[in-house]
């Protein structure tokens, strides 16, 4: 099967030392320690992955612990150059301790290019016990963040799927509790899209995506994203789609903690979500290839652009936009269509490499891919969970895909409801 039009080949520039003392020292910065961490390369742009800032009662709490079990040293503190005696004396202090730790994820980020920050919180701060332990970038009240593009695009949590496990695994009509039309397939649909846009973009800017604790929501949409381009043949263009689903799975989901017993105990079943929903992304609209060709198309009148929606003119910087929380934006191709969205198209082929009929059939190779892969993942998940409903798997090898998992997990005592 073709992978579509050859794509231009890019590779980091990061310094595999840097990168490593970067990341030690903002590691205390987001919660549970979740530092920012790149996962795909695409166009020479890192896309990255997190959990949302840590706040003062963990922070205090973490630094406190890490101090005690360190022998009453912490190296992630040490910096001789920086550290001056104002800040051994301010060492005590809220504001300085905060401005270190984030100063130091802030150092991350631009090291690794990330100029949009998509937030997938539906809170400003997350509350356990009266405490304060998390916050989201866009309430930073020292505006820390301000020089990012801050996206605040809410997505319901991960008990919101016990919905839609409830439903019979439909995602048809059930909605947030939001003052907007969109059901969970098209807003996920619309995230998506957003993300395919900045991704795709014409700079170089990397893209940061992050949720609460980064395990639920967070590979929900960074799968999502990884298995589009896949398909559209412009990453891991060697992978069969039994291999890309193979590395989705270990790498964006149970690699980064994802508590796939804990979430089927509940019935919480946003991974299934994930990769049943793939048969909602087959279509050309969400495809990165039509997305480079839109460059020549005039906008529509009306239509939002990718400025718009980041407010990233200079008046606006720094200040948040939401998707999700009050009003609809409706993401849709068709002339006319109120505030629809108009992507800034990149040109990622060599010039007239594809032709229209080569261009044609990598979208119809994408559809194709996109169903391999979830039907691999259905006849998977069916042995090992036990969704009886699903077909016989096409392929003897893919049906033990993720039997190692399950395992490695006690699947195997856990059955769940027959789709």
């Amino acid at each position: 099967m073709a992978a579509g039009p050859a794509a231009l080949r890019f590779e980091s520039t990061v310094q595999v030392s840097k990168l490593q003392d970067l990341i030690h020292r903002s590691k205390m910065a987001r919660c549970r320690g979740r530092f920012v961490c790149p996962v795909i390369l695409f166009k020479g742009k890192h896309i990255c992955r997190s959990a949302t800032l840590a706040g003062w009662g963990e922070l205090y709490g973490r630094s406190g612990y890490n101090y005690f079990f360190s022998g009453g040293a912490d190296d992630a503190w040490a910096d001789v150059e920086d550290v001056t005696e104002e800040d051994c004396a301010l060492r005590s202090g809220d504001t300085h301790l905060f401005d270190k730790v984030r100063g130091y994820d802030i150092k991350l980020l631009r090291y690794l290019s990330v100029k949009y920050i998509c937030d997938l919180m539906v809170e400003n701060k997350k509350v356990k016990f009266g405490m304060n332990v998390t916050s989201s970038e866009k309430v930073d009240k020292a505006q820390r963040y301000a020089d990012f593009t801050l996206l605040s695009i809410p997505y319901p949590g991960c008990e919101f799927f016990k919905e839609y496990k409830d439903r019979d695994y439909m995602a048809e009509g059930l909605i947030f509790n939001w003052k907007q039309c969109w059901d969970l397939v098209q807003q996920t649909q619309n995230y998506l899209k957003l993300l395919l846009s900045l991704v795709n973009s014409d700079d170089d800017s990397g893209l940061l995506v992050h949720c609460i604790s980064g395990w639920d929501r967070t590979p929900l949409f960074i799968s999502l994203l990884r298995l589009s381009l896949w398909a559209d043949g412009l990453i891991h263009t060697s992978l069969k789609p039994t291999e890309i689903l193979y590395l989705t799975v270990a790498y964006d989901w149970f690699l980064f903690g994802h508590m796939l017993v804990d979430r089927l105990s509940k019935g919480e079943e946003i991974f299934f979500f994930c990769f049943n929903f793939l048969k909602h992304i087959t279509s050309e609209e969400f495809s990165a290839l039509k997305t480079q060709r839109r460059k020549s198309l005039p906008a529509r009148d009306g239509g939002f652009t990718l400025e718009d929606i980041c407010m990233l003119r200079r008046k606006d910087r720094g200040s948040t936009t939401s998707l999700g929380s009050d009003f609809s934006l409706v993401m849709e191709s068709s002339p006319g269509a109120t505030g629809s969205f108009t992507y800034e198209a990149v040109e990622l082929v060599p010039a007239g490499a594809p032709t229209q009929a080569a261009w044609l059939a990598a979208l119809s190779d994408r559809e194709t891919r996109l169903q391999e892969v979830r039907s691999a993942f259905l006849a998977a998940y069916s042995s090992t969970v036990g969704l009886r409903a699903v077909a016989p798997s096409p392929s003897g090898a893919i049906g033990g895909l993720l039997e190692q998992f399950a395992r490695g997990v006690g699947l195997r005592s856990i059955s769940s409801n027959a789709l």
